[in-house]
Order: C-alpha cells, then sequence, then structure tokens
C-alpha cells in the first residue's frame, strides 16, 4: 500500500488498479457494497440513542438528523472524489499521507484504528447484554462467543466479511421500513391501540417545533449524539481496495446517502413522532420499543432487541474488519511494525486483524470487572477519534481540489457538489459539534483524553523516525 506520487500522466484506469499492488483479493461486489454503505449509517445510535435525543429536543430531532445528514452526505461526497483519482484501500490514512505530510497520515491510521477497537468493544459487550434478554447466560461467555465467530469470519475471506454485513444490514433496514408502514397504516387506516391519537399534529402541537427545555440550544446539544449515530458510514472507503469494480461500485453506493438518510432518520422519526407523542420517550429507551408499546405490540420489543443486537454485531464486524486493514496500511508504509503486513491465502490481513481482536478481548474484560461511567467516557472518545477521520477526509478533498484545478493531478471522474465550499462548510459544522461537546460535562472528558492521545502519537512518531530518519514513511510527498 506503499503510495508514490501521482503525476499528471496517472490517468483514471490506473488509478483504479492502484490496489492490486497490495495483495488484498477484489472479492466485494456490487450488492455487499451497498449494504455495507447502508448498513454503515444504521446502527445502535439511531434504535438505542436516538430516544435520548427526543426526550432532550423533542420534534426538533428530525432537523438535527437533516441537517447533520447533509453534512455527512459532503463528506461522503469529497472521499467520493478522492477515491475515484486513486481508490486504496486504508484510504484515510493514505490520502493524509498525501495531502497534508507523514505525520497527519501517521495519525489518522492509528487514530482510526483506534475508534474501531474501542467501538468494537462496546459494541460486542452490548451485544452479550441483549442476548440476557432471551438467556440467562453469563455475559462474558456471550462476549466471548460472538468475537471468536467474528474474528473467524473475518480471518476466512472478505467475501464472508461481506455476506455478514449484507445480511446484518439487510435485518436492519427491514426493521425499519416496517416500522415506517405500520405507523403510516395507523395514521391512514387508524388500527391499533394508538390508532385514535395517532398524528402529524403532534410534531408541532406539543410544545412547538423546538420543545426541548432550552428550544433551539437543546437542538444543538443532541448534535454530538446524531453525528454518533452517523460514525462508520465512512467504512466504504476501506473497502475500495477489495470491491470488484470501485469506479462504478462506489459512486453508487455513495449517492445512496441522502435517500437513506430521509428514509432510515428523517422518515422513521417522522412517523414515530406521529404515531407517539414525543413526551412519552425517555432517555436509554429505544423509540422503537416505546413505539411499539404505544401500538399494543407485546411482541414488539422482542423484535427491537434482535435488531439492535443486529446492529451490535454489525459495528462489531466492520471493527474486525477495518482494524486489520488500518494496521497493514501503517505497517507497509513503515509506521507500523512490519509483522502486521502479512496476509493469509484467502488476502486478509491475519496478524493485525488477530491483534485487535485479541484487544477487544481485554476490552470485554475490562468492562466486565469495572462497569461504570470511566468505559462511557471511553465511548465518547471513540467519537472524537471517528470525527478526526471525517476531518481528514474534508482536508485532503479541500487539498486535492486546489492541486487538481491547477493542473498538478487529474481530475476525479466523480467530482463533489459545491467543491471546497461544501468542504469547508462540513468542517465548520463539525467544529460546532465539537464546542457542544465540550458543553457537556459527560462528554468533555473526551476532549480532554484526544490531547493525550496525540501526545502519545507524536513521541511514537519521533522514535520511528529517529530510528529510519531516511526512510520514505516519513518524507513529505509532493
Amino acid at each position: 500500500m506503499t503510495s508514490v506520487r501521482v503525476d499528471k500522466q496517472h490517468d483514471g484506469n490506473e488509478a483504479a488498479d492502484s490496489a492490486s499492488g497490495e495483495g488484498y483479493h477484489r472479492a466485494l461486489g456490487a450488492r455487499q457494497i451497498q449494504m455495507i454503505a447502508i448498513g454503515g449509517a444504521i446502527g445502535t445510535g439511531l434504535f438505542l440513542g436516538a430516544g435520548k435525543g427526543i426526550s432532550k429536543a423533542g420534534p426538533s430531532l428530525i432537523l438535527a438528523y437533516a441537517l447533520a445528514g447533509l453534512v455527512i452526505f459532503f463528506i461522503m461526497r469529497a472521499l467520493g472524489e478522492l477515491l475515484m483519482y486513486r481508490p486504496v484501500s486504508g484510504s484515510f490514512s493514505e490520502y493524509a499521507r498525501e495531502f497534508i505530510g507523514p505525520f497527519a497520515g501517521f495519525v489518522t491510521g492509528w487514530t482510526y484504528w483506534l475508534f474501531w477497537v474501542v467501538t468494537g468493544i462496546t459494541e460486542v459487550t452490548a451485544a452479550a447484554t441483549y442476548m440476557t434478554y432471551w438467556w440467562d447466560i453469563p455475559q462474558w461467555l456471550s462476549a466471548l462467543v460472538f468475537t471468536v465467530i467474528l474474528y473467524g469470519a473475518n480471518l476466512i475471506s472478505v467475501k464472508l466479511f461481506g455476506e455478514l454485513e449484507f445480511w446484518f444490514s439487510m435485518v436492519k433496514v427491514t426493521a425499519i421500513i416496517g416500522m415506517i408502514l405500520i405507523c403510516a397504516g395507523i395514521l391512514t387506516l387508524g388500527f391499533s391501540d394508538a390508532g385514535d391519537t395517532a398524528s402529524i399534529t403532534h410534531l408541532w402541537d406539543l410544545g412547538g417545533f423546538f420543545a426541548g427545555e432550552n428550544g433551539i440550544a437543546s437542538t444543538l446539544m443532541t448534535l454530538q449524539m446524531v453525528m454518533f449515530a452517523f460514525l462508520a458510514v465512512e467504512l466504504v472507503g476501506v473497502t475500495a481496495g477489495e470491491s470488484k469494480d470501485p469506479k462504478t461500485v462506489l459512486p453508487k453506493a455513495i449517492n445512496t446517502v441522502p435517500w437513506r438518510i430521509a428514509v432510515f432518520y428523517v422518515g422513521a422519526l417522522i412517523m414515530i413522532l406521529s404515531v407517539v407523542p414525543w413526551t412519552h420517550f425517555k432517555p436509554g429507551v429505544s423509540p422503537f420499543v416505546a413505539a411499539f408499546e404505544e401500538m399494543g405490540l407485546s411482541i414488539g420489543a422482542a423484535i427491537v432487541n434482535f435488531v439492535v443486537l443486529t446492529a451490535a454485531l454489525s459495528s462489531c464486524n466492520s471493527g474486525m474488519y477495518s482494524t486489520g486493514r488500518m494496521l497493514r496500511d501503517l505497517a507497509l508504509n513503515g509506521q507500523g511494525p512490519k509483522l502486521f503486513t502479512r496476509l493469509t491465502a484467502s488476502g486478509t490481513p491475519l496478524i493485525g486483524t488477530t491483534f485487535s481482536a485479541g484487544l477487544m478481548m481485554v476490552g470485554v474484560w475490562i468492562n466486565y470487572q469495572w462497569p461504570g461511567e470511566a468505559f462511557n467516557y471511553v465511548v465518547s472518545f471513540a467519537t472524537i477519534s471517528g470525527m478526526w477521520a471525517w476531518i481528514m477526509i474534508l482536508v485532503c478533498h479541500i487539498r486535492y481540489r486546489l492541486k487538481a484545478d491547477r493542473g498538478e493531478l487529474p481530475q476525479s471522474s466523480f467530482k463533489a457538489p459545491g467543491g471546497i465550499w461544501a468542504s469547508a462548510f462540513a468542517l465548520a459544522f463539525i467544529g460546532l459539534v465539537v464546542v457542544t461537546m465540550g458543553m457537556d460535562a459527560g462528554n468533555r472528558v473526551a476532549l480532554y483524553g484526544a490531547p493525550v492521545w496525540g501526545l502519545l502519537l507524536a513521541v511514537a512518531y519521533l522514535v520511528l523516525k529517529a530510528r529510519n530518519p531516511e526512510g520514505a514513511a516519513f518524507a513529505k510527498r509532493s
């Protein structure tokens, strides 16, 4: 994955084949890439976290999701333009190296790896917790079984990873569409226990659209939770080196972002809040469960529990996939241990995936031994580390577009609408989210932890550079 300078003669066909020397197998088809893209935007942030957002901001949470969704679209189109310029696995750190410098690539690769390790820890633990709904079994046992199964699936082949992610995403999509259709039926036909009270006027007649305790300020304070719900949507970029036809498949997957967000977030919340008054929702209670209870459908809780279980396993599966590839990318660029470069016969990064899975198991043990606020702080740090990838995508896109417009680099075949101005707007929005995190005592500790992590990476980088000062991994690329 060691990249070289791409000059003006580097055409689109060469860019499309830039992953051929990485050793990966292009085994992910259009069906799997599409579902990975869809599933990346649907997770526990929607199924569970939206309940807290509704209780804080009321119906205006819909606007927060819509605005954040627009920003996510700008981020994904910026990523898409970079991917069509040069599709590579581990894209974020590769582009950071090329357009900012070797230290930026080093920080981005290791930070994105940390994001998925922490996310994997939280999600596999959450999945184990959900299993207790049906069976009274030790949480650590379920966590162990899930981790081993997903680890094994990721080592067998990338195609199996793609199939698991396809079906995990299918469950989530089916659940949301089913909820939308049920709510639409209640609003139009008036069946179920909620039929007599369901009305779209619930969106504005219970204290107004901005019905939170502090009005618009309450809506702004939900942005951090909303952005957390969208974390992992960028995973489609990591699949670039293993998709069968990246120049065709990736743009199609990225262009589905607007309707995915419109349907699965905005549409679902509009329907749910029309059937169930927003005042009925409480933090920590899934809005889907609350809606089913309001409808008098007792089986709803079991259905939602199954869906949330698949969402957690999907996220952990993605973590297994991405961490091994980010470590290999770092190793190939001389910014990580060489043993992480090894691939199995099926083209999967054995050592990197094994190392990351081992850390996920340690995290499960820690969570079992010392549950409490400290672990929640780690989750908030995952949000900061995940958004770092978005920041790098946007900065790299701006720098690439400026160079391409000057004729220093070839133009991408998939230009982002709005160009550098859209990326600048998205960066400003992310800055606003960071400010709101600083205003929330529960998430502020993540802002304290980020500089500590940055200092550790700076020290590690300087040590590596001192050992090999002439190495290509530490030379700025023009």
